[in-house]
């Protein structure tokens, strides 16, 4: 059950407070992060950390989506790389950082997924990464200063289907 328990109170996290977060706190989560399935067991994923204010800032200025940047310890970047896992790197990619993303809440800490598919070229530039990775996520990461109620979730029978779509599943009373 403690599984579940951290699955449904994971939240977006983008305020935080002033706190440093430990760099051993943040490579404990990209060693989960491993962990995480892919197709063939390519394992494309690499992460960088940012630790330099200045790059970070830079960062936080690429999209409205990026604001919780400016306020937080650290980033970490998560790739994928294109050659290793061609038709699949998106979704390899999305793996490694859900895992990542889950074991830093386990750990206390708090993130939010920040959107990078519309500024890849932006960040591979600002960060030195070769034209073959794609940064599928950026991470604002620290220490909770906020946190946020559960949002509504659409109820099962509006997203279940028995066989085929629109067979709907009988009311299941939640």
């Amino acid at each position: 059950m403690e599984c579940f328990e951290a699955l449904l109170t994971r939240r977006s996290i983008r305020r935080f407070k002033g706190e440093d977060v430990p760099l051993d706190k943040v490579l404990k989560a990209i060693d989960v992060a491993r962990y995480a399935p892919s197709a063939k067991n390519s394992q494309p994923w690499r992460f960088i950390v940012v630790k330099n204010p200045e790059t970070i800032k830079r960062l936080s200025e690429l999209s409205i989506g990026a604001r919780p940047l400016a306020n937080a310890s650290m980033a970490v970047v998560v790739l994928a790389n294109k050659d290793e896992s061609p038709t699949s790197y998106l979704v390899d990619g999305a793996l490694a950082a859900m895992y990542f993303w889950l074991a830093l809440h386990c750990m206390g800490l708090g993130a939010v997924w920040i959107q990078t598919l519309r500024r890849i070229e932006e960040i591979n530039k600002l960060l030195g990464v070769p034209s073959n990775y794609v940064p599928v996520a950026i991470f604002a990461i620290g220490y909770p200063a906020e946190k946020p109620p559960v949002k509504p979730r659409r109820p099962l029978e509006e997203i279940v289907f028995i066989d085929k779509y629109g067979n709907k599943i009988q009311s299941t009373g939640k």
